[in-house]
């Protein structure tokens, strides 16, 4: 019997892509699918972008591996085919409810089964039948200004969410949490906003992340700046609402403007995009940390000429230099004085003994072993003059790396002797 592309590649990581340039919710919208042996040491990948659609964000897959989905800040539904990447159906989520700003999208979707996810549009939580994705239900109110991450908990019974600063109403400084049985939903208040969540793998807890930005010249949350504050985690009861610990760290630790969070049975683990980081909180005392640097050296930066000038570029499009000076200096503390940005995509294997990142500012994608970190593969991915060839040869060559979702295979309980496939 011939091998299947999953026997020969059984770790798939899937990619959200939203091309070159500074600000991620207004680029490119596509998937990269890196495919990992980790036996013969053997990788592939794909990479397609979808014409007509823009801000790639975030990938989900049906628990079958059939079918993913690109979020996206266009208000679109766009689902593809895992395998060949080809679009499977686009919805324009504009037929259902209008949203009050352009950045308010179906960024992320929890997926319930094989065909039915939860997604936000507008102010609503929307179900969507991908048999039928014309065909949405509204099944209650978000609460929030405008909501992001959405994860599900352990049980099945809650959704959680993070949310975003909103342009016209500011700060958010909440998540949500929504009952599936109940169709209700809860606002948590917060010190700080929280853009991601990520759950516990056995407790219907979850933690949010602290993505502490400044309106630019006071008033503008959509093209915001990078604020050098101190970060905040929190762990939150998704029943009862409660904050049960919470981790903070002061403005020197490098873990400033984070992106994918997973859990593995000891660490939350996330990486920072801002600060060029992987950081890893002991979720025993949630006191301790550990932290892999991805900070590149001198060499590595001077290689990366064409991306801290299209970085420097779009920076100068959000704030003026005079009025924005702060602003400048802070983003400046925050990467360390690096001029690109870093890894925003970070996925830990279901047998716990591989980290996938992949590295936005450099091109790179690559595998740790876990729990000692030491780097196994580290791959220079092609530019993305090789799948927009419109683009001038001296473009950024970035791809644009967002948040990602890992497919690995699932230890087998013990006793049995079966292997399924897990998505991550």
């Amino acid at each position: 019997m011939m091998a299947t592309t999953a026997d020969r590649y059984p770790y798939a990581f899937h990619i959200a892509l939203d091309g070159n340039g500074l600000n991620g919710l207004e680029g490119a919208a596509g998937v990269c699918a890196f495919l990992y042996n980790p036996d013969s040491g053997e990788y592939a990948y794909r990479v397609q972008y979808y014409d007509g659609a823009a801000g790639g964000h975030a990938i989900s897959i049906t628990p079958d591996r059939k079918f993913g989905f690109l979020g996206n800040a266009g208000q679109q539904l766009l689902f593809y085919d895992v395998d060949s990447l080809d679009e499977r159906e686009r919805v324009s989520t504009l037929r259902f409810e209008i949203p009050d700003a352009s950045i308010k999208s179906s960024t992320h979707m929890v997926w319930l089964d094989n065909t039915q996810g939860v997604t936000a549009i507008g102010d609503g939580l929307w179900l969507v039948d991908l048999d039928r994705a014309t065909k949405a239900e509204r099944i209650g109110n978000h609460l929030l200004k405008l909501p992001h991450a959405m994860k599900r908990t352990a049980s099945g019974r809650y959704l959680v969410y993070g949310g975003m600063d909103h342009p016209g109403q500011g700060e958010a400084a909440e998540v949500g949490i929504f009952d599936l049985e109940k169709r209700v939903a809860r606002r948590i208040p917060l010190p700080t906003t929280c853009w991601h969540v990520a759950c516990h793998p056995r407790e219907d807890v979850f933690y949010a992340l602290s993505f502490r930005v400044h309106p630019q010249e006071g008033r503008d949350w959509h093209e915001w700046a990078m604020a050098y504050f101190k970060e905040y985690v929190f762990e939150i009861d998704a029943r009862t609402g409660q904050i049960l610990r919470h981790w903070t760290c002061g403005q020197n630790v490098p873990a400033h403007i984070n992106s994918d969070v997973c859990v593995s049975d000891r660490e939350l683990i996330y990486c920072n995009g801002g600060s060029g980081t992987i950081v890893m909180i002991d979720l025993a005392d949630f006191t301790s940390y550990r932290v892999i640097d991805e900070r590149p050296g001198l060499s590595a930066q001077m290689r990366s000429a064409r991306q801290a000038a299209r970085q420097v570029t779009d920076a100068f499009t959000r704030g003026s230099p005079v009025p924005s000076s702060r602003h400048f200096v802070g983003a400046l503390r925050v990467t360390r004085g690096t001029l690109i940005d870093s890894v925003y995509a970070c996925q830990l294997s279901a047998d716990q003994k591989l980290l996938f990142t992949a590295n936005r500012g450099l091109n790179t994608i690559t595998v740790y072993d876990y729990p000692g970190n030491a780097v196994r593969l580290r791959v220079e991915m092609p530019e993305l003059r090789a799948y927009l060839p419109d683009l001038p040869v001296w473009a950024d060559p970035r791809l644009g790396f967002h948040h990602s979702t890992l497919l690995s295979p699932v230890p087998a309980p013990a006793g049995a002797d079966l292997r399924s496939v897990h998505e991550h």
